[in-house]
């Protein structure tokens, strides 16, 4: 089983921004050591909490201190920017790091009206186009004839379009590039989702269909370690998706915090999305959605308050696998 990791770089309270950048950076170089196959950076924006606003600096900033690993972004907002902006950088980075790029996208606005608005320069609404960027993205990353993205370089990032359903999978398989399933965001169709992506994969940036999921896991020591550390990511997410702090609270805050009864509905919903526990539950959990899904490859989220435990639940399930 391959294995990666996706990082919101989501910033624990008491810690800086430059505290978690810093922890950051340490952890992709231990990813490489661990025998991880990538490490993504997310996009978002307005948030006190995730701090990784510019994927394409972030994965220049870890390329630069590993030597093997893949870097790339889960994803770059396309529908915001120009896709040609978006190939220049990305072959830009594929110039200085050659193999290793990887180039995820997505059609989210990255946020409210205001934030969408900003980072668009105004302009209107543009997710529905989103098919259309993605095939103008991969013409400027092939060097199609017509205008050039530069710099031409030998060999273009490999490109991945993420999604949570059969039209995304559909929509990437017939433009002969990678998949991405969000489990950790929306876990319902991920069996139909990867289906349909291998049913309807015609060869094309890639030669053969190469589907990944990302899910959120934490593995303890034992299955109440788990627990323990989990109670600081069910709150975050719980804040978080109500839009309020977005930092990640310590166990003992989590452990403290009087919710009311649809939080907790919510919470345990929301365990749908994750795999936690012990080594050997961990496992067997994850195998089991692999066969399921029979995806290439696993994209890990682990968003716990300590940074240390963060680190040593990716050594546990590397050893895993």
């Amino acid at each position: 089983m391959r294995l990666s990791i996706l990082d919101q770089i989501a910033r624990p309270k008491e810690k800086t921004v430059e505290e978690t950048m810093a922890e950051t950076l340490d952890t992709v170089s231990y990813a490489e050591e661990l025998g991880y196959e990538r490490y993504w950076f997310a996009e978002h924006h307005g948030t006190k909490g995730m701090t990784s606003s510019s994927p394409e600096i972030m994965m220049a900033a870890a390329a630069s201190r590993t030597t093997s690993i893949h870097v790339g972004s889960g994803g770059i907002l396309l529908p915001q920017y120009s896709p040609y902006k978006v190939a220049a950088q990305l072959l830009q980075l594929q110039s200085l790091f050659p193999g290793r790029i990887d180039a995820g996208v997505g059609r989210s606005p990255g946020g409210n009206e205001r934030i969408r608005l900003a980072l668009s320069d105004g302009k209107e609404n543009q997710l529905s186009k989103y098919p259309e960027k993605l095939e103008e993205l991969i013409r400027f990353l092939e060097g199609n004839k017509g205008l050039q993205a530069t710099p031409r370089t030998e060999e273009a990032p490999a490109l991945f379009s993420l999604g949570l359903g059969e039209n995304s999978a559909k929509l990437a398989a017939q433009l002969g590039i990678g998949y991405v399933f969000g489990h950790f965001i929306h876990p319902d169709r991920g069996q139909e989702a990867h289906q349909k992506y291998r049913d309807n994969f015609i060869s094309g940036m890639m030669r053969n269909p190469h589907a990944l999921s990302a899910i959120f896991i934490i593995c303890g020591e034992s299955d109440e370690h788990a627990e323990e550390l989990a109670a600081s990511q069910d709150l975050w997410l719980l804040r978080t998706e109500k839009g309020l702090d977005s930092r990640i609270p310590s166990i003992e805050e989590a452990q403290s915090m009087k919710l009311r009864e649809e939080d907790k509905k919510l919470i345990q919903k929301n365990r749908r999305r994750m795999i936690i526990g012990s080594p050997k539950k961990v496992k067997e959990e994850l195998s089991a959605v692999t066969e399921r899904y029979q995806n290439d490859e696993w994209l890990v989220l682990t968003n716990v308050y300590d940074y240390k435990e963060k680190r040593r639940s990716f050594e546990r399930l590397a050893s895993l696998f």
